[in-house]
Formats: structure tokens, sequence, C-alpha cells
């Protein structure tokens, strides 16, 4: 008998190499060849265009039942899903360890079980005792959750079928899970994907909805096989920092809804609160106005949150090359917008060190903070602070005009709901509500001379 070849497979791109390497030759990432057990080759003979059972197609305009959701008693989670968990869903929640992943799916598993819905809660990395001390600290003792420490796939949907079929289970985490049909231990690329296609499938047939969790890398990415979130009907991220007090649910992929919408938790003593006017966590309280502070409406979905941004220039004296730091905003974009600054505007950025920071830990990623970003600079080159209640924002292009951006009039009436008189943006972009004005800017000279013209 022929000795089998070992395979390797690449848990970032899933390429395939017969010999071990540091670095995967297909997408050059570092340290991410893991060994996968042998597969079974068939013979010549085992035709599979013959032997099977015959497929049914069906034609697009049949007639089909309207998608049923299961609110979990917690809207900021609800309104991440789109509206709620569906039956035979499986969902995948990734974040950083300690980030309170554990937390909130005990806390969504208490409210639906206290609905009167059966909810399985299944931990691969602790006992129960540990499950059942949080319980107690979050006031979750009296739920009636079924509660199991296990990592066997076999007896975990054994025991599952010899009774209903819950409307919720939660397997904590996916990379505990071990499955008796593959060779190798806990949390490979094989076990990984054996385990959740076992778990999915169980849920699919019985119309459960799972929740799966799942560690991440150090880029934050889910570890495991790339293929897990593939097959999976929901990825969601929990997000946030430690030092920080607020948490950012957010679905990166979403079979059943929008994946731009977001759910805001901080985190408290007594568990995850939901926090229904999040720009309240990112703006300051200040009363005075500040030099190199501007105001963006971020959009999030739906939902407008208000963030402050932060800009500091610090002239240096002696010829050393200035620093650039970032915190919540890519880099790249930085320097193409300083840059946009020097040859547009004349403005000398190149002798200084320029720090910009998101308040609150928030991270941006929107276009439309273009123009806040660059208000925030030229107010602390300049050393005028902008006007205490207006917001900014618009898309920069590289000539210097400000683009339009989507949802303006949405940004404009939470920027007035919240106490605004001033919003600058795009010109003809934007319109005046009720005890807010509205600016338009058509470029970065316009948005030069408005600030050195400020008081």
């Amino acid at each position: 008998m022929a000795k089998p070849k070992r395979k390797y497979v690449c848990t970032e791109c899933g390429s395939v190499s017969h010999r071990w390497q540091g670095q995967c030759p297909d997408c050059a990432e570092w340290n991410t060849l893991v060994e996968e057990a042998p597969e079974t080759k068939f013979a010549a003979k085992h035709d599979l265009s013959s032997g099977g059972r015959a497929i049914i197609f069906e034609s697009l305009d049949m007639p089909t039942k309207p998608l049923a959701r299961t609110t979990t008693g917690l809207a900021e989670f609800d309104r991440a899903l789109g509206g709620g968990v569906v039956p035979g869903s499986a969902i995948l929640m990734g974040g950083e360890p300690g980030i309170g992943k554990s937390t909130l799916l005990l806390q969504a598993a208490a409210a639906i079980a206290r609905a009167g819905k059966d909810a399985v809660y299944v931990s691969g990395e602790e006992a129960t005792g540990q499950v059942r001390m949080r319980a107690g600290r979050l006031g979750l003792a009296d739920a009636p959750i079924r509660l199991a420490a296990a990592t066997s796939v076999r007896d975990i949907l054994t025991t599952l079928a010899d009774g209903t079929p819950p409307a919720l289970l939660v397997v904590d985490s996916i990379q505990t899970m071990h499955s008796d049909m593959i060779e190798g231990a806990p949390g490979t690329v094989s076990q990984v994907r054996a385990s959740a296609f076992e778990l999915i499938r169980y849920a699919k047939e019985n119309g459960v909805a799972l929740v799966l969790v799942g560690h991440v890398t150090k880029d934050g990415n889910i570890a495991g096989p790339r293929v897990l979130e593939h097959m999976v009907d929901v990825v969601m991220s929990f997000e946030g920092e430690r030092s920080h007090q607020y948490r950012i649910l957010r679905a990166l992929k979403n079979r059943f809804g929008a994946v731009d919408e977001i759910g805001v938790f901080a985190m408290e003593g007594d568990g995850l609160a939901e926090v229904s006017n999040p720009s309240m966590l990112f703006l300051s309280g200040r009363e005075e106005p500040v030099a190199g502070s501007a105001v963006f409406p971020a959009l999030e979905g739906t939902r407008p949150v208000l963030v402050e941004i932060q800009a500091l220039i610090v002239r240096l004296q002696s010829g050393a090359t200035p620093r650039r730091s970032v915190v919540g905003w890519e880099s790249s974009r930085l320097a193409m917008l300083l840059a946009v600054l020097e040859s547009r505007c004349g403005l000398n950025f190149s002798s200084a060190e320029v720090y910009l920071n998101v308040a609150g830990g928030y991270r941006l990623s929107d276009p439309a903070a273009d123009l806040a970003v660059a208000a925030a600079l030229v107010s602390a080159l300049a050393d005028k602070p902008l006007p205490l209640r207006s917001v900014w924002f618009g898309e920069v292009s590289l000539s210097g005009e400000i683009r339009p951006v989507a949802h303006s009039n949405l940004r404009v009436k939470e920027s007035a709901k919240l106490g605004f008189d001033q919003a600058c943006g795009p010109a003809d972009d934007g319109q005046s509500v009720a005890k807010l004005r509205y600016s338009g800017i058509s470029g970065l000279m316009a948005l030069v001379d408005r600030v050195m013209a400020t008081a």
C-alpha cells in the first residue's frame, strides 16, 4: 500500500502544497501552512454520474414562505442581524479575547430562554461552573438555559437528537470542537471544517439558529480555514478597545440582511448594555472650542454616528524626519490628504509632525471623513478653532474638489437632532433643516479661507 502523501493547506488563501514552507507561495503570508489529514481516494470505477438521487429543479417564481425571525431580546443585536436570528441559519461571531463575545451570547440566550423558547449553550473552553458564575454576575442565573461543557461534536449531536431541536444553539468556540471522523487535534484546518459542517448540517435540517464563536488571529481575521466563512450565513465581528467602554457588533456577511448595520454596546459591571445614542460615546462634552477638533457625522448602515476627529501639528526645529501618527483612520488616506493640502492650497506640513486621532477609539472607513480631517488639520496648523457646534463631511479629490457623498440629508438631520447648528459639506449636496444651517464648500481653498477667517 502506497504511503499517503502529506498535504499542507494555507489558512488564508486555501492553496495546497505538498511540503511545509514558512511562506505561502501564492498569497505570501507567513506561517499559514497547516498539515491536513489525507483524503480518501476512490478508484476509477467510482463514477459520480450515476447511482445518486435525482434532484428536483424549481423556478424562480414559485411561492416562498416569508422569512421568519426570532428576536433575541437585545435590540442592538437584532439590528446588526437585520431584525433577529433566522431559524436554520448559521452565524459565525469573531472577536478578540476578552472583548465580550461570550457575555453577549449568554445575554441573548437568556433573553430567548426567558421568552419561552429553548436555548442551548455549549462551552468548549470553560467549565459549567465558570459559565454559571458569569451568569450570576450578569443577573441571568434564573434563565432556563440548557448548559453543557463538551468538545465532541458526536456527543453534542447525539444528545440534541434525543429531544426537540432548540431555537438557539450556541457553540463556544468552534476551534475547540472535535470530530472523531477526522484525524487531527482540535483547532486544525480539517477539524474546524469538519466540525462546523456537521453542526451546520444539523441546524439546517432541524431549523435551529446556530451561533459559532470563532477565535481571531493577531491581524483580526477569524482563525481557521477561510472556507469556514463561506459555509455560514452570517459573519459578525465584535470590535472595540479594552481601554474604552464601547463595543461594536458589525456584520461582515449577511445572507438575510444588510451588511452595513451595526449594534453598539457599552461594557458595564453587570454586562453589556445597549446604547441607543452612540454619538454621545464619541463626542467630548466641552463647552469651549479647541483648535484641531472637528466633528464628523459618520454613517453606519442607516444609523448616523457623530465622532470627533482631533489633529495636532508640532513644528520641528531640526532637520529630523517628521512623524505621521494616525489612530482610527487610514494612514495612506492621511498622506494623500496632506499632499493635496500642500499642492493645491500651499500649506506646509513637510516640516511638521502630524498626529491624528479619532476620539473614543472609533475606526473610520467612510471616505466622507476627508473634509472633517482636512478641517481639523487646517485648524491645528493655523491654531484657530472651528465653530463649536458644526459638523463637516465630504470626500476630497486629488484636484482639491469636495465631492458629494451618500445620505447627506440623513447626516444633517442627525446633527440637528443632537444640537448642532451648522453643517459644512459638498456644494449643492445638502439641505438646511430646522435649527441647522448648511454651507456648501466647493474646494479645499474655500475650506482654508473659511478656517482662516474664523475669529
